[in-house]
């Protein structure tokens, strides 16, 4: 009997580095595995990382496919509240904000089923 298709955080497919520049975020992801690479494709998009992210109303999101490295770098324009010396936020820069990233979540169909595990 074939499983049924369930929901994983990110982080149990990939992972993350991030950093930060003024008030620019970059993240890069990538697969643990290269068969999850269309998977992540497919769900880790423009659209839901700006669902993900709307509370700091990032002006621009741009995906760049690292293809042969299994991931992706996205660059979040206007989300750090004027950079690092500028804000009040207390340590949401950067690498902080990677973690919020690999929350997103991923329907994972029944033949990756077995990558629903604790990483």
């Amino acid at each position: 009997m074939t499983s049924p298709a369930r929901t994983v955080p990110l982080h149990r497919l990939a992972h993350a580095r991030a950093g930060d520049k003024g008030n620019r975020l970059n993240i890069a992801v990538f697969a643990y595995e290269e068969r999850y690479y269309p998977l992540l494709c497919e769900q880790v998009t423009e659209a839901a990382v700006a669902g993900l992210f709307a509370a700091r109303r990032p002006s621009k999101i741009t995906r760049y496919d690292l293809r042969r490295l299994h991931g992706f770098n996205f660059v979040l324009e206007d989300v750090l509240a004027g950079g690092v010396n500028a804000s009040l936020f207390l340590d949401t820069h950067g690498k902080g904000l990677s973690f919020l990233l690999l929350t997103l979540p991923i329907v994972l169909p029944s033949q990756f089923a077995e990558a629903d595990h604790e990483r």
